[in-house]
C-alpha cells in the first residue's frame, strides 16, 4: 500500500471513528444539516427547468403526505379519500385569485375593496361585477381553514365507524368532491377547470411560471410541516392520537375523548391538504377536477406506507422518491425500453409505457412493502439498546412502595365514605342477565375485592362503573355524584382509573409514553401551544415526564431500566405492571384492578400484594377482581362474591368462606351439602 493510499485509509477510519463517537441526536442532525443544504443548492447544481419542477411538485406530495401521516401514520384512521382536500383547498384558493367567480357590486364588498381582496371592475353596458385579487399568502391559509372546516364536518358523522366501515365512507367522500367540481361551472368552470389563478407575489416579484421560486417555496413549507408533525408528535396531543392508534377502549379509558381527537387529527389533516392544493394550484395556475381524483389518494397512502406509518422524515423521503419515479425516472426508463425495442425490433416493447402503469407499480411496492418491511424506509420506533445483565436482573422487594406517590388524594381514614356506590345495576344482553339488580359499596381507604367463577359478571361489572358498557338500568354514584351513562373519559377524569382482565396497553408505544398517556385528562396543552412550544406547555410536559418516572422508579428494577423499551417486548408480568402504573398516572380516587396478578409467580405476586397495601396505605381506595383466594384473604378488608351476575355474600374473608351459597358457586351443589 502506497503512503497517500494509506494516509486515505487513516483519514477515512478517523472519520468513521468520530461518526460513531456521535450521540443519535448528534448523527441525526448532522445528517439534516446536509440534507437540507444539498436541497438547497439543488437548483444551482441542475439548471435543468423540468428537473426543478419535478422537485417542486415532489415538495407538494411530501407535504400531503405529512398531512395524510397525522391521519393514518398518528390516530390510525383509514382515510382513502384524502385528496378530496387537495382539491377543496385547490378550488378555494383558485376562486378566491382568478376571474371565475364574478359576483355583482355592492356597497359590502367595500371594506374588502380597502383591505385590497377585491376590485370593482367595470364595463361599458353592463353592470359593474367583483374581481377577487386575494393575496396567495392569504389565500393558502383560507384554503387551509376551508378544508379544515369539511374535514370537521365530514368527519364528524363518520369518525365513529372504525377499520374498513371507515375507509369505504372516506372513498366515497373522495369521490363526491371531484364529481362537485365537474358539475358546478360557476365556481369550477366544470370539467375544463379553472383559468388564470394568480401566482404568488413576495415584494413584488411575481412566481409567474418559473418553477425554482415554486421549489424553494416547497421547501420552506416540508420545513414548518416537518416541525409541526413533530412537536404533535412529541405533546399529549401527538401521544393521545396514537393511543387511538394502538386501542381506542384503552384509550377512552385513560381519560382521552375519542371524538373530539379524532377530529382534531382530521382537521390538522385536512389543514395540510388544503394548504398544498393553495401552492399546487398557484403553481399550475390551473385546476380540473382530474387532478385529485382517488389514484392520488392511493399514491399519497402508499407514500405512508413505504415511509413508515408515523415517520415523519420517512414519509417525506418516500414522497420525494415515489414523485420523481412518476415524473422522472419512469419517464427516462420507457424511454430506453422504447430505445431497447428498437434495437431488438420488438414491437411490444416499443408499445410499453410505465408511466401509464404507475397504479400497477404503486400496488407492487403497497404490497411488497406489507410482506416484507412493515415499518417502512425509516420505522417511526426506534430500536432501544440492550438492557446491561444488572438491569436484567429481577430485584424482588418486599414492603410496597418505599416512598409516597404524587397525585394519589387521600382520604380521610375516619369516617368512611362511599366511594363507590351501585344501585341496583342491571345489564341484559338481549334474553341473558349479565348483571342483576347489584348493590355494592365501596368505601374510602380500603382494599375491596369482587370474586366469583368464571361468567358470574365480574368484569361486566367493572365494564358497567368505568362507562365501558351502559346498564339496562340502575345506578352508579361515585363520592355521591352520578355518573351513570357517562363515557369512559368522562369517568377517568372524575377520579375512576382501571386495568384490564385481558392486557389493553399501547403495544408499539414505550413504557413511558403507556403512562404518560394516562395524564392526557390531567394536562391542558392544545394543539396551538404544543406547536409553538410555549413556556407554560414545555413546563406542564417537563412535570409529566418528571410525575411518570417517578411512577416507573416506584416499581423499582422491573420497569425503570425498561422506561424507553416498547411494551410489546416487555415479559407479561412487567405488562401487568405498566398497565398499573398507567392506571396510577392518571391519578384515581378509586382504582380498579382486573385480575392484577395474573400471570405472575408467587414471588412477584406477593410483592405486588404488599404494592396495593401500601397504595391503600397512602389513601387510596382499591377495588379489584382477583382469582387467587390466598391474595384475595390477604389484602381485602370486604370481599363481595357474584354468581350468575347476582351478589350471593359479602363480607370478611371467614364469613364469606364459610357462606353455604358461596361454596355452592365454587365447589358445586354436592360438595356444599357434604
Amino acid at each position: 500500500m502506497t503512503e497517500s493510499a494509506g494516509a486515505k485509509a487513516q483519514a477515512g477510519g478517523g472519520i468513521a471513528s468520530q461518526w460513531r463517537r456521535l450521540t443519535a441526536v448528534q448523527r441525526r442532525r448532522a445528517i439534516l444539516t446536509v440534507v437540507s443544504l444539498l436541497l438547497l443548492a439543488f437548483p444551482l447544481i441542475d439548471r435543468n427547468g423540468g428537473d426543478i419542477d419535478a422537485a417542486a411538485n415532489a415538495c407538494a406530495f411530501a407535504t400531503l403526505a405529512l398531512g395524510l401521516n397525522i391521519v393514518v401514520g398518528y390516530a390510525g384512521l383509514l382515510d382513502l379519500g384524502y385528496a378530496a382536500f387537495f382539491a377543496i383547498g385547490a378550488y378555494t384558493y383558485g376562486a378566491l385569485a382568478s376571474w371565475q367567480v364574478q359576483p355583482l357590486w355592492s356597497d359590502f364588498w367595500t371594506p374588502l375593496q380597502w383591505l385590497g381582496l377585491v376590485d370593482r371592475f367595470h364595463a361599458d353596458g353592463v353592470p359593474d361585477v367583483v374581481h377577487f385579487t386575494f393575496s396567495f399568502w392569504i389565500g393558502m391559509p383560507v384554503a387551509a381553514v376551508v378544508a379544515a372546516f369539511f374535514g370537521v364536518l365530514f368527519g364528524a358523522p363518520t369518525l365513529r365507524l372504525r377499520g374498513d366501515y371507515l375507509a369505504i365512507v372516506t372513498l366515497g367522500f373522495g369521490e363526491i368532491v371531484p364529481i362537485v367540481a365537474r358539475n358546478w361551472p360557476t365556481v369550477t368552470n366544470g370539467a375544463i377547470g379553472l383559468n388564470g389563478v394568480a401566482p404568488p407575489k413576495l415584494f413584488g416579484y411575481s412566481f409567474g411560471v418559473d418553477s425554482e421560486p415554486f421549489y424553494y417555496l416547497g421547501l420552506l413549507m416540508i420545513a414548518a410541516m416537518i416541525l409541526i408533525s413533530l412537536r404533535l408528535q412529541n405533546s399529549r396531543i401527538g401521544r393521545a392520537w396514537m393511543a387511538i392508534r394502538e386501542d381506542e377502549i384503552a384509550a377512552s379509558a385513560m381519560g382521552i375523548n375519542l371524538v373530539s381527537l379524532k377530529l382534531l387529527a382530521f382537521g390538522i389533516g385536512a389543514a395540510f391538504g388544503g394548504m398544498t392544493g393553495a401552492f399546487y394550484v398557484s403553481k399550475l395556475q390551473t385546476a380540473t377536477p382530474d387532478m385529485f381524483m382517488f389514484p392520488v389518494s392511493v399514491m399519497i397512502l402508499v407514500m405512508i406506507v413505504l415511509g413508515g406509518m408515523g415517520s415523519v422524515y420517512g414519509v417525506v423521503l418516500a414522497a420525494i422518491i415515489l414523485q420523481l419515479l412518476q415524473s422522472w425516472f419512469l419517464q427516462d426508463l420507457t424511454g430506453w425500453i422504447h430505445a431497447l425495442g428498437k434495437w431488438v425490433d420488438s414491437a411490444w416493447l416499443q408499445r410499453v409505457d410505465l408511466v401509464q402503469s404507475i397504479e400497477l407499480i404503486f400496488g407492487i411496492i403497497l404490497v411488497t412493502m406489507m410482506l416484507f418491511r412493515r415499518q417502512g424506509l425509516i420505522p417511526a420506533t426506534r430500536a432501544t439498546p440492550a438492557l446491561t445483565l444488572d438491569q436484567q436482573t429481577a430485584h424482588a422487594s418486599r414492603g410496597g412502595f418505599a416512598t409516597p406517590i404524587r397525585g394519589i388524594q387521600p382520604t380521610p381514614a375516619e369516617p368512611k365514605q362511599a366511594m363507590i356506590e351501585v344501585r341496583n345495576l342491571t345489564r341484559r344482553y338481549g334474553g341473558i342477565v349479565a348483571v342483576k339488580d347489584l348493590n355494592i359499596v365501596v368505601e374510602s381507604n380500603s382494599i375491596v375485592a369482587l370474586i366469583g367463577p368464571n361468567g358470574s359478571g365480574k368484569s361486566t361489572t367493572f365494564n358497567l362503573i368505568t362507562g365501558m358498557d351502559e346498564p339496562s338500568s340502575g345506578q352508579v354514584f361515585l363520592l355521591g355524584q352520578d355518573i351513570t351513562g357517562l363515557k369512559a373519559h368522562a369517568i377517568t377524569e372524575r377520579g375512576i382509573a382501571r386495568t384490564f382482565q385481558n392486557l389493553r396497553l399501547f403495544s408499539n408505544m414505550t413504557v413511558l409514553e403507556n403512562v404518560l398517556v394516562a395524564m392526557h385528562s390531567r394536562t391542558t396543552t392544545g394543539p396551538l401551544a404544543a406547536t409553538l412550544s410555549l413556556p407554560r406547555s414545555r413546563a406542564e410536559e417537563r412535570e409529566a415526564q418528571e410525575h411518570a418516572f417517578e411512577i416507573i422508579g416506584a416499581f423499582g428494577n422491573r420497569l425503570l431500566p425498561r422506561a424507553n423499551q416498547l411494551v410489546k417486548e416487555l415479559s407479561y408480568a412487567n405488562r401487568r405492571r405498566v398497565e398499573i402504573a398507567r392506571a396510577l398516572a392518571s391519578r384515581p380516587k378509586v382504582l380498579l384492578l382486573d385480575e392484577p396478578t395474573a400471570g405472575m409467580n408467587p414471588v412477584e405476586t406477593l410483592e405486588l400484594s404488599d404494592q396495593m397495601r401500601s397504595l391503600r396505605q397512602m389513601g387510596l381506595t382499591i377495588f379489584l377482581i382477583e382469582h387467587k383466594l390466598n391474595v384475595v384473604n390477604d389484602i381485602a378488608d370486604k370481599i363481595i362474591v357474584l354468581d350468575h351476575g347476582e351478589k350471593i355474600a359479602e363480607g370478611t374473608a371467614e364469613q364469606v368462606h364459610s357462606n353455604p351459597l358461596v361454596l355452592e358457586a365454587y365447589l358445586g351443589r354436592k360438595a356444599s351439602h357434604a
